[in-house]
């Protein structure tokens, strides 16, 4: 199994990024990974593994506040004090530039997971040009009324607590709900995963699990609400192919209802290449679930079809 490189580059923010790369021995192209809150990069190796089996190099980092990226305003569990959105959509940039220099000519697919996401879909429309395809799996767009009471709440516990500190509420309103919404959970984090043992890995990884500053949590909602914004959508080329998955048991996303949304307005709007797959009994993190392998695969079988129609174009 190919082993994942770190190494660190630094961002035009000012970050020093802890970048993870593994390659393909035939390259057809690039997979660029982002993950998602409270975890990591390297919990994706399994999945970058078989990438790169399958003829793509993969690259993926961890953003402000997790992992090993530091920065002299990117302190643990925070984006940044001020700007945190777009300075972690910079990042990205930063990763696609290395991509750019090391591997001229192949094109480059941008995954995200979850908060990763709603980074992919704000850093494609940042960047429209940049990407051969997107893949956005289990993030939600539709916070709505309820996201702007959120905000809310973090602006007076800005106020009264401060930036870079964890929020009292949000944790209850999000993993504290989540947890809720499965019967007979064995822990608090069984909403991720059908599979005990990752749900396991996941709480005994101290890079995983903890709660986000009030800042941190600002600038999600910030990146929320670009994208659910359809004026953003329309940067976008109608023929970029976009893959979106959801998981029917996943609290995070609505049980689906938010891909599905999102996957109407791509609709909407002519979007000519846009899928949605729907796993009805998955959780959070599809990658991770006892199906992994055949949604893996899944993946695959959609960025060989990317790679292949660009070449013919």
């Amino acid at each position: 199994m190919p082993q994942l490189t770190a190494q660190l580059i630094k961002s035009r923010t000012g970050a020093e990024l802890n970048v993870y790369s593994s390659d393909a021995t035939n390259p057809r192209g690039v997979v660029q990974i982002n993950h998602g809150l409270a975890e990591h990069a390297a919990r994706y190796a399994r999945f970058a593994a078989a990438l790169n089996e399958a003829g793509f190099h993969v690259y993926a980092h961890d953003h402000r506040g997790h992992g090993g990226t530091t920065g002299p305003d990117a302190p643990a569990r925070m984006f940044a004090p001020e700007n945190g959105a777009a300075k972690v959509v910079a990042d990205v940039e930063a990763v696609h530039t290395l991509i750019e220099t090391r591997h001229p000519g192949l094109r480059v697919i941008t995954f995200g997971h979850s908060m990763g996401g709603l980074i992919t879909l704000n850093h494609a429309f940042t960047h429209p040009a940049r990407a051969a395809g997107l893949a956005v799996w289990n993030s939600n767009f539709s916070a709505g009324v309820l996201g702007r009471v959120a905000q809310g709440i973090l602006k007076f516990e800005r106020f009264r607590l401060g930036h870079d500190v964890p929020s009292r509420m949000l944790p209850k309103l999000t993993f504290g709900s989540w947890a809720k919404s499965i019967k007979g959970a064995r822990t608090n984090f069984d909403w991720l995963s059908r599979d005990a043992a990752k749900v396991d890995a996941y709480i005994a990884d101290p890079l995983c699990g903890w709660d986000a500053s009030v800042a941190m949590w600002q600038d999600i909602f910030d990146l929320v609400f670009a994208g659910a914004d359809d004026n953003n959508l329309k940067k976008l080329p109608r023929t970029l192919p976009v893959h979106l998955r959801g998981s029917g048991c996943d609290p995070a996303s609505d049980f689906a209802k938010a891909t599905e949304a999102l996957a109407s307005r791509f609709q909407a709007l002519g979007f000519q290449n846009a899928s949605i797959q729907v796993d009805p009994q998955g959780r959070h993190e599809c990658l991770n679930d006892v199906n992994r392998d055949a949604v893996t695969l899944e993946f695959i079988d959609w960025a060989n079809q990317v790679v292949a129609n660009w070449q013919k174009t």
